[in-house]
């Protein structure tokens, strides 16, 4: 038969059991690793994550408009891969608690002035020839480029730094793309925003 306990040894058990649970508890955080603690961005940060969150849009809108007017599978395959880099974008923007700024906004449409006449004036471009739709490719990718690496340079988040990286390289492929369409068909491109020896690095790895 078991002695009942008194009041003070209930309480002494309580609390050796409180402390039993408590360094269970510890010992497993321990192992679980300290928790991730999310560095702010800077302004410059923030204001590069947003600028090319829309700069990205701008690359998936052009192409699916030319994809839809010249029916050239190369279009509607980079606007796909331009969809991921939004959303690449995207989680950065959801995991800093940024507001997306082309929320809910369709094809062809655009928060700021800049995105918003950069979209129009080259499907004007590429609406003239396939050819030029083409060179439209090549200058988008220019562009982001450039971007990106000054996106890499501004950043001292590695997270950040690790997107930019790979989209980076996802448009050096697709400048190497659309270089390829124009040389099957007898063109040379040049060209407009890269240095012509940045350009060679890019085209010939």
């Amino acid at each position: 038969m078991f002695r009942k306990l008194s009041g003070q040894a209930m309480l002494g058990l309580a609390l050796l059991m409180g402390a039993i649970i408590t360094l269970m508890l510890a010992t497993e955080a321990c192992a679980a690793g300290p928790q991730t603690r999310i560095v702010p961005l800077s302004a410059q940060e923030q204001a590069d994550l947003l600028y090319m969150r829309e700069e990205e849009k701008v690359a998936r809108d052009v192409y699916l408009t030319l994809s839809a007017l010249w029916k050239t599978p190369i279009f509607s395959n980079i606007a796909a891969s331009e969809q991921n880099h939004m959303d690449s974008i995207l989680n950065l923007l959801n995991r800093y608690g940024l507001a997306d700024p082309v929320a809910g906004m369709g094809v062809g449409k655009f928060a700021t002035e800049e995105f918003q006449t950069m979209y129009d004036e080259l499907v004007a471009w590429g609406s003239q020839s396939l050819l030029d739709a083409l060179k439209v490719g090549c200058t988008i990718e220019e562009i982001d480029i450039i971007d990106l690496w000054n996106c890499m340079d501004a950043t001292t988040h590695q997270d950040l730094f690790r997107v930019y990286q790979n989209l980076e390289a996802g448009s050096e492929n697709h400048l190497r793309a659309f270089v390829g369409q124009l040389a099957s068909r007898g063109v040379t491109y040049e060209p407009l925003y890269l240095t012509q020896e940045q350009y060679q690095q890019i085209i010939n790895p």
